[in-house]
């Protein structure tokens, strides 16, 4: 009977060690590498190799979220050097949390490869499993699916490889980095549901450039400091940004800010890139997160982008291990920062006063005889590199602010509205009776709008209010949204008409621009002839219009709308904003 339950033992053992040796012997081995830089793989092979990491190793948890437009789920692949993670335990996590996302636009697939190669490379590596002990990474293996899965080799006119790559748009032919304040994409309302469960320190989004042609292979795009603001805004220009610009001149990576210069030469400097809440940066920056874009250069070699893209978000995880105590302190002091200055920026423009100057690495750029057509082209000369001091507008003025509300209310009618609060974990309530309150109101007083569809929506700007006070009835069922919360940012750049990116510039509230009541013109002049007569006041203003505004003066119909607006008969909805502020 020993002997037995000795042989039943010994083959557990063997069996145990056999399956270990397995395990060890288990080939991640990319197609990155075995192309020696030449392809990356298609969306299924991406997330068969995370499956397989997760199954083979315990610091790795793979993790599915809601389906995107495609009609596929999300996926998020999360390395905890303790082992594996529950999704409600890594937003509260002390750790630092690092969200990277990929593939928002497929065609640019350089991060799809490098964090395939980074997280395999920590997990395998018990000296790197030490050093990001501290430290939670959070992948998004393929963002945009529906893109990824629309393969192809034409798409990237101007890009050096890979071999076959996804396209820009995605299921549905939206710009995903378009999409993260509108929302109209299944797949940027998962995404806020990952964002939300990680609540990154740092968010980091991997791109490939277009324009200008350079000597770098790598640039970065930082959210713009001025808008992030304050001490967060601070600490990323004078500590964040120098760190990973000197790290990575110290690998041997030359590295320079997102050249946004399109059809010319960079060589007389350029300003950065103002990335407002549509672009995933600018939606990040609104819940107090550091984050920046990776923008390898398009003309330069797929294994030379993939490797420093590589390297970039190693020194990114080194400074977040380094720096995590303060970005902790600042993400928690950030609210109220925030409602200490009583006011908030809502729109900006770039200081071409105060530059910044770095010399800049490029090649002599020079118009020639087109070989095409019968004009002049473009030429970089790659026999001319030159380096020489240029000047960077990285600095934004603010043009216009805003008075912080104590709270909003909406009515609980503008769904689609409710609905983006709901799914950006914002907290509110809904008002228990009908009430009467006394609030603050805005009338749209001007706007203009674009002539061309822009992603799905005729997008408004340069929008004015008129503001008012006013007693108005709420129902029961109205919602009421406190802004002393963490998404405070999201609700002043959502609900405040006038920000650039705001849910009325997103068309959102347009039926509030259209009358739905008005009146006939030989019927209202008996109505309006009484109404002059019983207010001398506005008859007073009336006659003042007439001898000042000569198109007004010409015009009987104007006249007749003037009066008509001074009425009870004026429907009170009219370019009236349902969105209500208190003080």
């Amino acid at each position: 009977m020993r002997n037995l339950l000795f042989i039943l033992l010994l083959t557990f053992f063997i069996s145990c060690n056999k399956s270990s040796k397995e395990t060890s012997k288990e080939d991640f081995t990319t197609l990155f590498e075995t192309s020696k830089g030449m392809e990356t793989p298609t969306y299924d092979e991406v997330i068969s190799f995370y499956d397989k990491l997760a199954k083979n190793y315990s610091e790795i948890s793979l993790f599915e979220f809601g389906k995107t437009d495609s009609g596929k789920p999300l996926h998020l692949a999360v390395f905890n050097s303790d082992g594996k993670i529950a999704k409600n335990k890594i937003h509260t996590s002390s750790k630092n949390r690092i969200l990277i996302n990929n593939g928002i636009h497929p065609g640019e697939s350089d991060g799809i490869d490098a964090s395939m190669l980074l997280l395999r490379d920590i997990v395998q590596n018990d000296s790197l499993k030490k050093i990001y002990k501290n430290t939670i990474v959070c992948i998004i293996p393929v963002y945009n699916i529906g893109g990824s899965l629309n393969r192809n080799s034409h798409t990237r006119a101007n890009q050096n490889g890979p071999k076959e790559y996804g396209f820009r748009g995605n299921s549905r032919n939206f710009d995903l980095n378009r999409d993260f304040v509108k929302q109209d994409t299944k797949n940027t309302q998962v995404f806020a549901d990952i964002f939300h469960t990680v609540n990154p320190d740092v968010f980091i989004d991997n791109h490939v450039s277009n324009g200008a042609d350079y000597q770098y292979a790598i640039t970065h795009l930082f959210t713009q400091h001025n808008k992030l603001g304050g001490k967060l805004g601070a600490f990323l220009e004078d500590e964040m940004r120098p760190y990973l610009e000197k790290s990575l001149e110290e690998k041997g990576v030359p590295i320079t800010p997102y050249v946004n210069v399109w059809g010319t030469t960079p060589d007389k400097g350029w300003s950065q890139f103002m990335d407002s809440p549509r672009y995933s940066t600018g939606y990040t920056t609104l819940f107090n997160t550091f984050g920046m874009m990776v923008e390898t250069h398009m003309l330069k070699p797929y294994k030379i982008r993939v490797e420093q893209t590589y390297d970039l978000m190693v020194s990114m995880f080194d400074f977040t291990e380094t720096n995590s105590a303060k970005i902790k302190e600042l993400r928690k002091n950030a609210v109220s920062d925030i409602l200490a200055k009583k006011v908030y920026p809502i729109q900006y423009k770039n200081d071409k006063e105060n530059p910044s100057k770095f010399n800049f690495k490029g090649y002599v750029g020079e118009y020639i005889d087109s070989k095409v057509t019968n004009g002049k082209r473009l030429f970089y000369d790659k026999n001319k590199p030159y380096e020489q001091e240029v000047n960077y507008y990285n600095n934004f003025k603010t043009t216009k602010t805003i008075n912080i509300p104590k709270a909003y209310i909406i009515p609980k009618g503008w769904y689609k509205v409710i609905e983006r609060l709901k799914t950006n974990h914002i907290n509110f309530k809904a008002l228990s009776k009908d009430s009467v309150i006394e609030v603050t109101v805005n009338h749209i007083k001007d706007f203009k709008t674009v002539n061309s569809p822009f992603e799905g929506h005729y997008l408004h700007y340069n929008t004015e209010v008129n503001v008012s006070i006013e007693k108005i009835k709420f129902s029961e069922g109205d919602i009421f949204i406190p802004t002393n919360q963490e998404g405070i940012r999201y609700l002043l750049e959502t609900l405040e008409a006038e920000a650039v990116d705001s849910f009325f510039n997103w068309n959102f509230f347009d039926t509030i621009l259209q009358r739905k009541e008005g009146f006939s013109s030989y019927v209202f002049e008996d109505i309006a002839e009484e109404f002059l007569q019983k207010n001398p006041l506005i008859k007073a203003d009336f006659e003042t219009k007439i001898k000042t505004d000569s198109s007004f003066a010409k015009s009987t119909r104007m006249q007749l709308d003037w009066i008509y607006k001074q009425t009870p008969h004026y429907e009170k909805a009219h370019l009236r904003l349902p969105v209500y502020k208190l003080f």
